[in-house]
């Protein structure tokens, strides 16, 4: 009973490895000129540079959600823009014009710039440890009673997906970049798992990276 007991937790347990999203940041940047300066108590204009609406509007309103906590407004461009909009990019003016008009002092943007994907085998639970310390070294019976089962237990494939992220953060007045992020998401089994994991992950990299308080 406890062998298959193992060997079911092992297999569960890397079932759900695979399909739990890990994000982490690889890299962060700030401008010298606005290292020091916090957003609290400016507007941001979000825009999740995705054809997915389920997607656009999940990660827009998680970063709205965890943004509002410090102390920064937020408009959000699946609200913002209408469906239409995302089919044609305007001409730059105009796209300019009209988010300021939403009153917002910066625009963030969310985008995936590559993604990829690797299948990988897992082989079926084994394990090696020498006599006297466990009793099934003792003979040959005992050791074929004991591993039988599980030398027998096959092994499984997973595929492994990596999803490359990149938030920038802009100023309007100067239409310049003054913050951006770069971050991989290993295996995010869903589009809720994503969007529940990613915007927390970003945020507190604007914590430590000085724009928004602890």
């Amino acid at each position: 009973m406890k062998r298959i007991t193992l060997g079911v937790i092992l297999l569960i347990s890397g079932m759900m490895w695979s399909c739990s999203p890990i994000t982490r940041v690889t890299g962060s940047w700030v401008d010298n000129g606005a290292k020091g300066k916090m957003l609290g108590g400016q507007t941001v204009f979000i825009t999740s540079l995705t054809r997915n609406i389920k997607v656009r509007t999940e990660l827009e309103n998680g970063f709205t959600a965890l943004l509002s906590q410090k102390n920064v407004k937020t408009v959000k461009g699946n609200e913002y823009f209408n469906p239409e909009f995302y089919k044609k990019i305007p001409p730059e003016k105009q796209l300019l014009s009209k988010i300021k008009n939403s009153g917002a002092n910066y625009i963030m943007t969310i985008s995936m710039i590559d993604k990829n994907s690797e299948t990988r085998y897992v082989p079926g639970t084994r394990g090696y440890a020498p006599f006297p310390y466990y009793r099934w070294y003792g003979g040959f019976y005992s050791y074929y009673n004991y591993w039988g089962p599980m030398f027998y237990e096959p092994g499984y494939y997973v595929t492994d997906k990596t999803y490359f992220m990149e938030t920038n953060l802009y100023d309007i007045d100067s239409n310049k970049l003054i913050w951006s992020a770069q971050s991989q998401t290993v295996n995010p089994g869903s589009i809720d798992n994503f969007v529940n994991t990613y915007p927390k992950v970003l945020v507190d990299q604007l914590v430590k990276d000085g724009l928004l308080p602890m």
